[in-house]
């Protein structure tokens, strides 16, 4: 099942939104941002603490079903919109847009989710999306990276320490690298075919992107 998790960041950020996503989970503001695009959502999450008397109004009013939550709380409106998805879906693709672009504090928060230990079963299920940007998590292993083919740029940013790191079919290789501490390795590029990644511990998240 395809979910697109819609949190308040400025939607001037966000990707094209298609047709395909089998339901659409709002958060907080980005019920009022989706609304205002004439997109219903399937649900509404938040504590709705960014929203006037108006405009919490127009959401309720539209939407078919709300969860609220009190404002001072331990998750996020982003994090709890998460644990209710993987709840309802545990198969679930999820992208969530929205998550950048504003305040830096946000942002970090939505980039440290991968390192939250209730999300490790779901990380390759994660999609972090933005106009320019593309995020996904990887943990140890052998993976294989598609280029997406809007992005010129791969990145590949180390979440925690990270042992023997190997880089092969990119611009910049590794070959068993070791990194004691959270480091971006950026500015790769894929070459022909796909890009392959292994490491014996830790967790990266893998960047594409392109300038704007």
């Amino acid at each position: 099942m395809k979910t697109l998790l819609v949190a308040g960041g400025d939607p001037n950020h966000w990707p094209a939104i298609s047709n395909d996503f089998d339901k659409i989970i709002g958060i907080d503001r980005g019920n009022l941002y989706l609304l205002r695009r004439g997109i219903i959502p399937d649900l509404a999450i938040g504590d709705f603490d960014s929203l006037n008397d108006a405009e919490k109004k127009e959401v309720f009013s539209q939407v078919a079903e709300v969860q609220t939550s009190p404002a001072e709380k331990d998750d996020t409106d982003t994090q709890l919109a998460l644990v209710r998805t993987f709840e309802r879906y545990p198969k679930a693709d999820v992208t969530l847009i929205g998550a950048t672009g504003g305040r830096l504090d946000h942002l970090l928060a939505n980039l440290w989710l991968g390192l939250e230990p209730r999300f490790e079963p779901f990380l390759s299920q994660i999609t972090i999306a933005d106009k320019g940007n593309t995020v996904n998590y990887i943990s140890s292993g052998n993976h294989v990276i598609e280029k997406i083919p809007s992005m010129k740029y791969l990145a590949f940013c180390c979440l925690t320490p990270v042992n023997k790191l190997t880089l092969k079919n990119v611009k910049y290789e590794l070959d068993a690298v070791d990194f004691l501490q959270p480091t971006s390795l950026a500015s790769n590029e894929f070459l022909t075919g796909n890009a392959e990644v292994s490491f014996s511990t830790g967790l990266i998240t893998v960047i594409q992107s392109k300038d704007i």
